[in-house]
């Protein structure tokens, strides 16, 4: 039986810190007090999770009013409350509550939701099937909200328009087990991709997969980001068991991350049954003339040789490479020669942004350092005479040109 939530019971830190209003324009601090707040509530929800989701829910109303005067220029803050939804939903959406508690955890959401204007918990609506807990409340919510969806996607242009339920209301109807009204309500090629994924899913789920991967390829286009697309097809396949057609249709594109590392982890971690040296290749050969940019991934993977080899072929940012020069130096002091030598070449050549001659001598410095260990200095210094000659007006040989007597 379920639970009911004793709002008065416990004494939240977080809720003094989110008044509306309660930051100043500087995302840091917010940022902060974000993750903070996420840590109180997991703490508790892991001995309580009925209290776990009120406070989950209490946060989640406090977040938008909270943040009005916050600069969101840079992305940072809305990317802080999108983990911060992604970590507390779940919370919310297993709670062993009783329907009356739930029922009023959904309301709650509803208005934060609607007076959401900036917005920041827009993509609450996505998870609203989920946030329903049962089958039975998102019947009644899809229910509630099919009207104007119904309206908002009317294929007559004088009738559509914006309803700010429309993913609420196909996340209900998702996940009620009404997957045939989402094929037949979301029709047409004015309807966006946010509403239109959701038919995809919904043939999935009725066992249509290749239909359903075959209608979102079709959805391509400038409005539609491609990852999405990837992302989704991608567990469409893995869902069937089709784990190498789908990591090599999509496998590859669909964990892009900030940078090339990122992008060679998430994926690794995706697939661990592929061999990591095989992951880096794939992604290597997605992206030719950016080989020297997966350095980091092959360094980071223990693959030194062809970390080396990636970072001679195409340009690599030379502070990365003095960084890996310095910290393998003890354990992998050939790497290490190999590496800040590089840095100095890439120099040379004009690469790297924005750096300086404390750069140039970081690069030297490791470089000889580590070519002492092994054994080797007097030839290294040598290379890097005749390297720095070869451009005897450039920055590096401005400045390493009394150390190398040229």
């Amino acid at each position: 039986m379920g639970k009911t939530a004793k709002p008065g019971a416990h004494k939240w830190e977080f809720k003094a810190r989110f008044r509306r209003g309660a930051f100043g324009w500087r995302s840091p601090p917010a940022i902060q007090r974000i993750k903070q707040a996420v840590a109180e509530i997991r703490q508790v929800a892991r001995k309580d999770p009925v209290l776990g989701a009120e406070g989950s829910v209490t946060f989640i109303e406090r977040i938008s009013p909270a943040l009005e005067q916050v600069d969101s220029s840079s992305g940072a803050i809305g990317t802080a409350v999108n983990n911060a939804l992604r970590e507390l939903v779940p919370i919310i959406a297993r709670a062993p509550a009783d329907p009356k508690t739930r029922d009023a955890w959904l309301e709650r959401l509803w208005e934060a939701h609607e007076a959401d204007d900036i917005p920041y918990i827009e993509r609450l609506a996505d998870d609203w099937g989920e946030l329903c807990g049962t089958n039975e409340l998102a019947f009644r919510w899809a229910d509630r909200l099919l009207g104007p969806t119904r309206m908002a996607l009317s294929p007559d242009p004088t009738l559509r328009g914006y309803f700010q339920g429309t993913s609420a209301c196909l996340s209900s109807l998702f996940h009620s087990g009404r997957h045939a009204e989402i094929v037949e309500l979301v029709v047409g090629d004015h309807v966006i991709w946010p509403y239109r994924r959701w038919v995809a899913l919904a043939l999935a789920a009725m066992g249509k997969k290749a239909e359903a991967i075959h209608y979102a390829e079709s959805c391509r286009g400038p409005w539609t980001p491609d990852s999405d697309v990837d992302a989704l097809c991608e567990e469409i396949l893995l869902s069937s068991g089709i784990v190498d057609e789908a990591y090599e249709r999509y496998g590859l594109r669909a964990h892009r991350g900030g940078t090339y590392l990122a992008t060679f982890r998430a994926v690794a971690k995706k697939y661990p049954d592929k061999p990591a040296r095989q992951v880096l290749m794939d992604l290597v050969r997605s992206t030719p003339g950016e080989e020297g940019k997966w350095f980091a991934a092959a360094k980071e993977a223990g693959f030194y040789d062809e970390a080396i080899e990636l970072a001679s072929r195409t340009p690599c940012d030379p502070k990365t490479l003095t960084r890996a020069a310095r910290d393998l130096i003890e354990v992998q002091p050939a790497f290490a020669t190999q590496a800040g030598l590089l840095a100095l070449t890439w120099l040379v050549q004009g690469y790297g942004y924005e750096f300086t001659s404390a750069d140039v001598w970081a690069a030297h410095g490791i470089t000889i350092k580590a070519a002492e260990k092994c054994g080797n200095a007097s030839e290294m210094r040598e290379r890097i005479r005749k390297l720095v000659a070869g451009n005897r007006s450039g920055f590096v040989a401005q400045i390493l040109g009394r150390d190398l007597g040229s």
